[in-house]
């Protein structure tokens, strides 16, 4: 099920929240989004689209929503046996309702807008997803121009001034109609100059050693004009010999089982270790990217690693044969 904090997150962020958990699952049983009368107004033609069911709260008060949000998940963990819930919300007031829901025996997977969820909301839950603001609803269904919402009386008034500003860019300038000044009767007499000193030559180098060029040399060369000189660029620096940073969304396909056992000692007996432990400490000794996923990167490592669901736990295969 998804349980939609609306006054939280925009539109586009839960249009991308619906889809994706369509994606990873093939089926959404329970779309529900807890908003404010104008917020229900104002997205009515996003929830008809994503048969999502708005529940209006007129209740004053600050959290008055969120509490809304918690009462329903707590009845329909109760009464609907999820295996999975989605809370698409940034705020970190839902951890105690995170918490109560993976008692009842659910996973819990929240969703935030990326650039307003805190790392302590992420920790929370079992699995976290930052979505990237792109618009909002304005980008899904684009409305008229700022050309066609004119009235009629300004769209004319404006054909009008187009064929004016053409005429006023194609007459000439003052001065391009200015006359040309006259050039002196006689030109003046071009003084040679001075042809320039030969540089000095280099010095004999010493027996057995080889002799390098100099400076002016290696920057300089004639271009077959007498009396100049260009100078070359210098060589660019070679780039110092450091490995690139791996991007983020390859990160998992490059960690190894002994680079997780080095960051979570408690694996190497063979103990079953609590997901959201494993994934804390994977991210702070840098194995694993602040946004990516801890079960991704389990999954890609069978052969060494089980995970254990409900709840969620990581065991190390390694351990039952030393």
């Amino acid at each position: 099920m998804l349980l939609v904090d609306a006054d939280n997150v925009s539109a586009d962020v839960m249009e991308q929240a619906v889809r994706r958990v369509l994606a990873e699952h093939g089926h959404l049983h329970v779309r529900r989004a807890y908003c404010t009368p104008e917020v229900a107004l104002r997205h009515q033609g996003l929830f008809k689209r994503l048969g999502m069911r708005p529940l209006v709260n007129l209740a004053a008060g600050k959290n008055s929503t969120d509490i809304a949000l918690a009462v329903d998940a707590l009845d329909l963990a109760i009464a609907e046996r999820p295996q999975v819930v989605y809370l698409v919300s940034s705020d970190s007031d839902f951890a105690p309702l995170v918490l109560r829901l993976r008692e009842k025996g659910c996973r819990v997977c929240g969703i935030g807008q990326q650039g307003k969820t805190g790392d302590e909301t992420r920790a929370a839950y079992d699995h976290f997803i930052d979505l990237v603001h792109k618009g909002g609803e304005a980008a899904a269904a684009p409305g008229p121009s700022a050309t066609q919402a004119r009235p009629p009386a300004a769209r004319k008034a404006a054909a009008k001034k187009v064929p004016a500003a053409r005429k006023a860019a194609r007459r000439p300038t003052a001065a391009a109609v200015a006359e040309p000044v006259p050039a002196p009767a006689t030109a003046p007499v071009p003084v040679p100059s001075p042809a320039p000193a030969s540089p000095p030559a280099p010095m004999a180098a010493p027996a057995g050693k080889k002799a390098k060029p100099s400076p002016a040399a290696k920057k300089t060369r004639s271009t077959g004009i007498r009396g100049e000189r260009t100078v070359d660029a210098a060589p660019p620096a070679e780039p110092p010999d450091v490995a690139p940073k791996p991007a983020s969304g390859r990160q998992e396909a490059l960690v190894d089982a002994d680079a997780i056992l080095s960051a979570v000692p408690a694996l190497r007996g063979g103990a079953e270790v609590a997901l959201n432990d494993v994934a804390q400490a994977l991210r702070a000794a840098r194995v694993l990217g602040k946004n990516a996923s801890s079960i991704k990167l389990f999954d890609k490592l069978p052969a060494d690693f089980q995970v254990l669901h409900q709840p969620d736990r990581i065991r190390w295969k390694g351990a039952a044969g030393r």
